[in-house]
């Protein structure tokens, strides 16, 4: 489905990709995937505002791409629409910055797991578990290391042309797992 000339992003249809991870059972989740094309830095941080009214407490966000391809512009649009305290910036050097709401809605918990090399134990001593009930919790690099927070989960896969290039346009693959995510296609429509 093409969206109108004037739209901030576009939608495509895709099928649920092969990247989802089986639960203990050994079933695979259920996934549902939106692709969505931004062609500039506003435009991912208006997708944060418009994916923050799908957010909820208790929301584990994974944020995978490559260094510069707008993850913590994509948050910083988080932010905005869940009406949080404090400029969201990297969290590079301090792993994790909590952004308490204004509007009575959760906080934003903002983690850079790039520097952390291991999986799930190198991150308890974040607490993410604790935090993650009454807040939205979004981790840049988190692939690998915090799936066992959350059965249900969304991953934002954000792909960018790379080399010499000053080309601003991004696929954003969204990637819903688990049943809490059935409608995200219709939420951000």
């Amino acid at each position: 489905m093409e969206a109108p000339h004037n739209s901030p992003a576009t939608e495509t249809a895709a099928e649920p990709t092969g990247t989802t991870v089986p639960d203990a059972a050994g079933a695979l989740p259920e996934a549902v995937t939106v692709t969505l094309t931004v062609t500039s830095p506003e435009q991912m941080q208006d997708l944060g505002r418009r994916l923050a009214g799908v957010l909820a407490p208790g929301d584990l966000v994974m944020l995978t791409g490559e260094l510069g391809a707008g993850k913590t512009t994509l948050t910083r649009g988080l932010g905005e629409g869940l009406g949080v305290r404090g400029a969201v910036t990297s969290p590079t050097f301090v792993i994790a910055r909590v952004h308490p709401s204004l509007v009575q809605g959760p906080a934003l918990v903002h983690v850079d797991a790039y520097r952390l090399g291991g999986g799930l134990d190198e991150m308890e001593d974040l607490d993410l578990d604790v935090s993650l009930p009454e807040s939205v919790v979004v981790v840049e690099w988190g692939d690998g290391k915090v799936e066992e927070l959350s059965e249900d989960r969304l991953r934002v896969l954000i792909d960018r042309a790379t080399g010499d290039t000053d080309d601003e346009r991004r696929e954003v693959t969204l990637v819903g797992i688990g049943a809490r995510w059935a409608g995200l296609r219709e939420a951000l429509a």
